[in-house]
């Protein structure tokens, strides 16, 4: 059990020096919610009337805003300042379990290298979120047409739950790829028939992570829909923090671990020379 929580002890005993490289993409990514759609859909849910257009039901769950010009551009900074500094993050988080130092010395050469595999992996992750949000929200449009309201709150959390469990898994298949690009070297594909080796062993723990992690977050965006758009963004903003960087520091440990490589941020045998 306490290895399924390595990456948030990591991220407590390490906050100041990388919660740091979040904070914008927290922010923007809190701004590229539909706030107006999450909150008309969550009031028809919970007052007995969860029906609603396609565009709608789409509008709560993609993260890419069509509602407004700004909307749009939120969505755009967030997908920059991610891939920015989640490749910024990886690096300084590597560099620290690799070697035990918690310095910013070798980061930005480490973060060209690493930043077109940044870009192609939050591409991958961006179009399996979108594609996921497109079916979710086609299948709550169809399911709203049973004339059995009860039916509908059933479809909804039959699709909801089982399609959710589907995109968590697939996301396992890519998890460990970056990490292993940027301790290997190794080329794309060889560096992807790796990462799947190693990420075999540790699936179900990775899903029951990510399970965890999301339902709780889940839990409390839930919750601050019900308030003023300005008091659910300021909920938003650090739940989307810790999201994304646990989501990194996870990464980084689980491939350390997996690849049975010696973590000196926990053995602090450079302080042997």
């Amino acid at each position: 059990m306490r290895k399924l929580f390595d990456s948030w002890e990591y991220l407590f005993k390490n906050a100041w020096f990388v919660l740091p490289f979040a904070i914008l993409p927290a922010v923007f990514l809190a701004l590229s919610v539909d706030y107006t759609a999450v909150h008309a859909f969550l009031m028809g849910v919970f007052t007995g009337d969860p029906r609603m257009d396609f565009g709608a039901y789409f509008r709560t769950w993609s993260l890419i805003r069509i509602d407004s010009v700004l909307g749009g551009i939120w969505s755009v900074l967030a997908f920059v300042t991610a891939v920015l500094f989640g490749a910024l993050m990886a690096a300084f988080v590597e560099k620290h379990m690799r070697i035990g130092k918690r310095t910013l010395s070798g980061v930005p050469s480490a973060f060209l290298s690493l930043l077109p595999s940044m870009l192609m992996i939050s591409l991958v992750y961006v179009a399996l979120y979108e594609l996921w949000a497109l079916i979710v929200s086609a299948l709550f449009f169809a399911v709203a047409s049973f004339e059995s309201t009860a039916l509908v709150y059933i479809g909804f959390a039959i699709v909801f739950l089982g399609l959710t469990f589907v995109l968590f898994f697939v996301s396992t298949v890519f998890y460990l790829w970056l990490p292993c690009r940027q301790s290997t070297g190794f080329r794309t594909y060889e560096a992807m028939l790796y990462s799947y080796r190693l990420m075999i062993g540790v699936r179900r723990r990775i899903l029951v992570s990510f399970l965890i992690s999301y339902a709780g977050a889940a839990a409390v965006l839930v919750a601050a829909s019900l308030l003023p758009g300005y008091g659910f963004r300021l909920i938003a903003m650090p739940v989307y923090l810790l999201l994304f960087t646990n989501f990194f520091v996870r990464m980084e440990t689980l491939y350390f671990e997996t690849d049975k490589l010696d973590r000196e941020d926990i053995l602090h045998s450079y302080r042997e020379y």
